[in-house]
């Protein structure tokens, strides 16, 4: 493209040079020739007045007087009736400009010059413009190349950044080449690395939440189905199968959750829910965790609450809680479910050291961690929480209480008592 530009640019250069120049070119010869003829007629002319003038007043009319009158390259030829003719100068060699003039008297005068005269200032016209063209053509190459740099760099910017799109370096790169066509260019190819990067980086939350939040119940199964080749007994073995496919249908929701939140966290899918059957069922799932700890889990508080929430959410967000005090916590863990107003409050304390102050404030951000832990969970159960209107809170570092909020659901006393009820958010 570099290489085209230059050589449209130097064309267009060329013929404007040859089509001016030719012109200027004749244009000057015929005024330099004309201007010969002019002179050597004027010269002539001069010539004769000086002739009659002396003729009139009884004056010599010699041939040293007339040599001063004109030119020294020029050849003059002075005719007087009765008198020899005068020659003045050298006459010249091929062609010549002649010019005749006539008095009154019948004298008559002829002066001529050489036509390599105006052959050598046609000459010097030529070079100069020559010299011009040249100087012209060399500022048109500079401007073209400069011009062609200034075109072709940023379309090769541009295709560098297009190829680095396509190799997986989504970095915008913010530059701008004062060409409107091209700043535009560059603002979509921004644009497209702005959102391909946050593309990237919801499947990369995705992957990391993914293997988080299955990692745990996974292991659970695991646990069970352990339980279950280890046993002869069929009801034990009915038993541990029901809870394994409850864990099932848990993990089933759990990545339905998960595809839900990358593609909109604000999606909720909230219902009246029993918050003991919650409660419940991950004490059932993590006691055999704790039993291997060496520690314990109990449930305390107000029951028969019903709340507002996704149950799998639920489940997931006090899974999170449970398996940081296990992971960060000490001795036994309590789960604590109350109400405040109206909302329905599940407190997850144990009795470790508790969370550091440096990291009391960001302790819901991702990556944080006082340990070596990925730093996710509390951070997806946030998110999972707010997704259905609660709130996940931390009420205290030493001993470390979580605590989470849900909307609660109360009976309606103008229902009859199959389990009606009102939510109060």
């Amino acid at each position: 493209m570099r290489r085209r530009l230059i050589n449209s640019t130097l064309a267009v250069v060329l013929v404007v040079i040859a089509v001016f120049g030719v012109s200027l070119v004749i244009v000057e010869t015929r005024t330099i020739s004309n201007s010969a003829q002019e002179s050597v007629d004027s010269e002539a002319l001069r010539l004769v007045s000086v002739v009659e003038g002396r003729l009139g007043g009884d004056g010599d009319v010699s041939r040293q007087v007339l040599a001063q009158q004109i030119a020294g390259h020029r050849y003059a030829r002075i005719e007087i009736p009765g008198r020899p003719a005068m020659e003045i100068g050298t006459p010249p060699d091929g062609g010549v400009i002649e010019g005749r003039a006539a008095g009154e008297r019948g004298e008559s005068v002829t002066v001529q010059e050489s036509r390599s005269t105006v052959t050598r200032e046609v000459g010097r016209t030529l070079l100069i413009i020559g010299a011009v063209a040249l100087l012209a053509v060399i500022a048109a190459v500079l401007l073209a190349v400069r011009q062609a740099n200034r075109l072709a760099s940023p379309l090769t910017d541009l295709a560098e950044t297009a190829e680095r799109l396509g190799s997986g370096d989504p970095r915008p790169r913010h530059k701008r080449y004062s060409v409107p066509e091209l700043d535009r260019v560059a603002d979509v190819l921004d644009s497209s690395a702005e959102r391909i990067a946050r593309m990237l980086t919801a499947e990369r939350r995705l992957a990391a939440d993914a293997s988080h939040q299955l990692r745990t119940p996974l292991t659970a199964l695991s646990m069970r189905l352990e339980e279950i080749t280890l046993t002869d007994e069929l009801d034990t073995v009915k038993e541990e199968a029901t809870i394994a496919l409850t864990q099932v249908e848990r993990l089933t929701d759990v990545v339905e959750r998960l595809l839900t939140n990358s593609r909109d966290p604000r999606t909720g899918s909230a219902v009246a829910f029993d918050l003991d059957e919650v409660l419940k069922q991950q004490l059932e799932e993590w006691r055999p965790a704790y039993r291997s700890a060496g520690r314990a889990i109990v449930r305390s508080g107000k029951k028969n609450l019903r709340a507002v929430g996704t149950p799998g959410a639920v489940a997931q967000v006090l899974a999170a809680l449970i398996e940081n005090s296990l992971m960060h916590g000490g001795g036994t863990v309590a789960l604590r479910s109350r109400v405040t107003g109206n909302q329905a409050v599940i407190e997850i304390t144990d009795e470790g050291p508790g969370v550091p102050p440096d990291l009391g404030a960001r302790i819901f951000e991702r990556t944080i961690s006082g340990r070596n832990s990925t730093g996710i969970g509390l951070a997806v159960a946030r998110d999972l929480a707010e997704a259905d209107g609660g709130r996940l809170e931390l009420l205290q570092q030493k001993p470390a209480v979580f605590a989470l909020f849900l909307s609660t659901v109360v009976p309606d006393s103008r229902q009859d008592g199959e389990g009606s009820g009102k939510t109060i958010r």
